[in-house]
């Protein structure tokens, strides 16, 4: 089995309509793929309706969280979407991002740049609009060459020039909301250090504790160094190890399946699972 359990869609900052991701998971011999758009269940019913044959889709979704300073990601898989609490907080971080959105495209202006929010718009279509869209629009206007090129001090990385905080979810609250909502939770890319500062081992090891199910190792931002530490890591902390594409069709380099997460391991997150069940393919649209 081939099992990619993070990718994004146009719901959030993904280029790919949940429909065409999950034709392009089936076409791209996957047997199993994970719809985990950033704090939005919204591409699930279009992403079903689509499922080919053969193919398994897990829905989840990739919560927006922060602890001492530091932006971090919780992927979330199987809750039940409608869990009220859950519900709640993912309002709170989507209804932030339209302000923060506008007011980086103010701090560029301040810096020169001649990005409107009219063109981020634009960019993000009907998905949450976050970082990627601003990015996308800076490489449209010449200003870096690649998405990955403006997540830097200089631009849009924590802490850089054109940076604006939102609403993000305690990782300790988002583990608790998680569980209440019948899902699974595991820290993605944990020590992908170039997207700014990490959360330290330390952490990890209460967020553990607190209840945290996995990491994600095999990501395309660690390098084998540091996938052969977070091993180790995980290993003693008892957390489930993952490993993922992220991504997010033509806006980033990387590729369906590029990594995957061990059968046994997919195995387990569905039997921990309670809010939902991963839907197998009826040959959609």
């Amino acid at each position: 089995m081939r099992i990619d359990l993070h990718c994004h869609s146009t719901a959030s900052d993904g280029t790919d309509t949940p429909a065409e991701l999950v034709r392009n998971a089936a076409a791209a011999g996957l047997d199993v793929v994970a719809l985990t758009d950033h704090d939005s269940t919204r591409g699930y019913a279009e992403a079903i309706a689509a499922l080919p044959h053969g193919l398994t889709l897990v829905t989840g979704a990739e919560l927006s969280c922060r602890i001492d300073g530091i932006s971090m990601h919780m992927l979330a898989y199987l809750f039940d979407p409608d869990e009220p609490a859950l519900l709640a907080e993912r309002e709170l971080v989507r209804d932030d991002r339209v302000p923060r959105a506008r007011g980086m495209v103010a701090r560029l202006n301040d810096l020169g740049v001649p990005v409107t929010w009219e063109q981020v718009a634009r960019i993000a279509g009907d998905g949450s609009v976050g970082r990627p869209h601003v990015a996308t629009a800076l490489v449209e206007l010449g200003v870096v060459p690649t998405v990955s090129d403006a997540f830097s001090q200089d631009w849009l990385s924590d802490g850089g020039r054109a940076y604006v905080a939102k609403h993000e979810t305690d990782p300790f609250e988002a583990i608790r909301l998680v569980k209440a909502a019948g899902g699974v939770t595991v820290f993605a890319h944990p020590a992908a250090s170039k997207r700014g500062r990490t959360v330290p081992e330390s952490v990890i090891a209460e967020l553990a504790t607190a209840g945290l199910d996995g990491i994600e190792v095999d990501h395309m931002d660690h390098d084998d160094d540091t996938r052969a530490r977070l091993r180790g890591l995980a290993a003693d902390l008892g957390l489930l190890v993952t490993g993922s594409s992220d991504y997010h069709g033509s806006r980033k380099t990387c590729v369906l399946g590029e990594y995957t997460t061990d059968p046994e391991v997919y195995g387990e997150i569905t039997r921990r699972a309670t809010g939902a069940f991963p839907v197998p393919g009826t040959g959609g649209a």
